[in-house]
């Protein structure tokens, strides 16, 4: 959650002619990337995805941005543009379309598709939909679209310049600068070069890798890397990465035919994605190299190649069950090679190493990123942000996609080049574009809104609070009969503890304490159940913290009778 800015109020009215940028997630965090342009009264909404909660939002499913800001403007809405397919930038948007069915879509064929069965999957009906590719311009009210090639870890990314009646904002989506990517596809800098002598006012540049030096290695390196773990492994090999990685898929496919074995997909969205991948002609298949997952085990293990989804530790994955040995029909044996094929998100590290360890236990050899270079980043170094700022020469800079200190250090690069003006903005702080310079106009209330099952914002970080509480320091019931005309205790108190080590009896010595604490309360006049209840949480709690050194959580029960 964005606790930059905190003497921000909300934003005055935008001025005639000014554009408005509303970032309600991406900023400051790695994920939730969602970005609101405001023109003449209209708005244009640049990707909506989710974050995948961490360990400390206990049984939370996913974390979406926070429409609030725009709620009462969804009529408004011109059109939800998507510069690709991945979770965190198109994942939110059955969620959004659930308050306004009727947005259009923009986004590449890929990009689409793998939107559609997300949509099927959330049982919305299809919306307009406007399939676009490089090159082409889109007019939407007072927004002028433009799309531009740019590679990433997934076909078919664009980059989007939006020009309104006063301002050219260049939009990179995620990118990198790969010069030899499998598709053949490079990021058009001839045509960021264009938009540069056009006269680029707003800058929106990925700033995930700009901490890193240099340039990002190139797709094609990882090729002799698996063809190398291939050839020393003589039984199966599992490798794990993100169910959208069609590059990265394509190589553990050619790899596969190289040295011939027979390759099955593990996960449903893996299954769904590749198929739509194939379908469209993004993932070509050698004939005769897939099997259906389960028939694999029907072949020697030297012959045997399955791709898993789990390379985040995600617990629920295939990946996941596997290394907890409760996979319906996957089980490791002792030579395996694990391969996880993806970088690690912030924040997925001890759920990634915990995996790494189960699947070490059951006798795997695990390939990772650590120890051999099976993956390579989507993202742009800093080698590559130097390059773009240069061809550019944006008049303002706001960097996006990162955390904080991502941001930091791509505002540094742009700087560097003569960029004069740079605006670091986090989640819900307004940039105002007016005149050719961009400026923070204030702030709008942006938090994270937790799924949980069918419950869509109903969870709030007190309720993860208590969850953290009950899954850390254990649970204690205290049930007290009063009686209602001698006002005495009548029955009880009667405790119960979950989650601690000690027996019930334990518990005996803080009983006589509790009763004398609720007659003294009611001495002096205190009959309010609730009151009675608070006094039984306080000496329940000290002597929980002096006694025990724990904080659980106190339910305190008082019943007249």
């Amino acid at each position: 959650m964005s606790h930059a800015h905190p003497e921000l109020s909300a934003p005055a009215e935008l001025p005639r002619g000014g554009l408005r940028i509303i970032p309600l997630g991406g900023l400051g965090e790695v994920g939730r990337n969602m970005t609101v342009f405001e023109y003449d009264g209209r708005l244009l909404i640049v990707d909506c995805g989710v974050l995948f909660p961490e360990e400390n939002h206990p049984g939370v499913d996913l974390i979406l941005p926070d429409f609030d800001a725009i709620r009462g403007r969804l009529d408004d809405v011109e059109a939800l543009v998507l510069t690709h397919g991945h979770e965190d930038h198109i994942g939110a948007t059955p969620y959004l379309l659930r308050e306004r069915g009727n947005i259009p879509l923009v986004g590449s064929e890929l990009t689409l598709a793998l939107l559609d069965s997300k949509l099927k999957e959330h049982r919305l009906k299809e919306t307009i939909h406007h399939k676009v590719k490089a090159g082409d311009t889109l007019e939407l009210g007072p927004f002028a679209l433009e799309f531009v090639a740019v590679n990433h870890s997934i076909p078919d990314a664009l980059a989007v310049a939006i020009r309104t009646g006063t301002a050219l904002v260049l939009h990179t989506g995620d990118f990198k600068m790969d010069q030899l990517p499998l598709d053949g596809r490079i990021t058009d800098l001839r045509a960021f070069a264009r938009l540069g002598e056009e006269g680029v006012d707003l800058f929106l540049t990925d700033s995930t890798n700009a901490e890193v030096p240099g340039f990002t290695t190139t797709e094609k390196s990882i090729g002799p890397v698996l063809d190398r773990v291939f050839n020393e492994s003589d039984q199966r090999i599992i490798v794990a990465c993100f169910a959208s990685h069609v590059h990265r898929v394509q190589q553990v496919l050619d790899a596969a035919v190289a040295h011939g074995r027979k390759v099955g997909y593990v996960g449903r969205s893996m299954v769904r994605n590749m198929g739509i991948a194939q379908d469209l002609g993004y993932l070509h298949v050698p004939p005769g190299v897939m099997v259906e997952a389960k028939e694999l085990a029907d072949l020697p293990p030297e012959r045997q190649v399955l791709i898993s989804t789990g390379s985040q530790g995600e617990p629920m994955s295939a990946l996941s069950r596997i290394a907890q040995r409760n996979h319906h029909f996957v089980h490791i044996e002792e030579g395996d090679t694990v391969i996880l094929a993806s970088s690690l998100i912030p924040g997925n590290e001890n759920a990634v190493y915990k995996v790494i360890n189960g699947l070490t236990r059951l006798g795997a050899n695990v390939v990772h990123k650590g120890n051999a270079n099976v993956h390579v980043s989507g993202h742009a170094s800093a080698g590559e942000l130097l390059y773009c700022y240069n061809i550019v020469k944006p008049r303002n800079v706001l960097p996006v996609h990162g955390e904080y200190r991502h941001m930091k250090a791509n505002a540094a690069l742009a700087r560097a080049t003569g960029v004069e003006n740079v605006v670091i903005a986090e989640d819900g702080v307004v940039v105002d574009l007016v005149d050719g310079v961009a400026t923070i106009a204030g702030k709008v209330d942006c938090g994270y809104v937790f799924v949980d099952g069918s419950n869509i914002g109903d969870i709030t970080e007190s309720d993860l609070k208590d969850r953290r509480i009950l899954g850390e320091e254990g649970f204690v019931s205290v049930i007290i009969v009063i009686d209602s005309v001698s006002g005495k205790v009548s029955s009880g108190p009667e405790i119960h503890a979950r989650g601690f080590a000690e027996d019930d009896k334990t518990f005996d010595a803080i009983k006589q304490p509790i009763v004398d604490a609720i007659d003294a309360a009611i001495r002096e006049g205190v009959d309010d159940p609730y009151q009675l209840q608070q006094t039984v949480r306080r000496v329940m709690g000290r002597w929980l913290n002096r006694e025990l050194k724990r904080r659980p959580m106190i339910i305190p029960v008082v019943i007249e009778a």
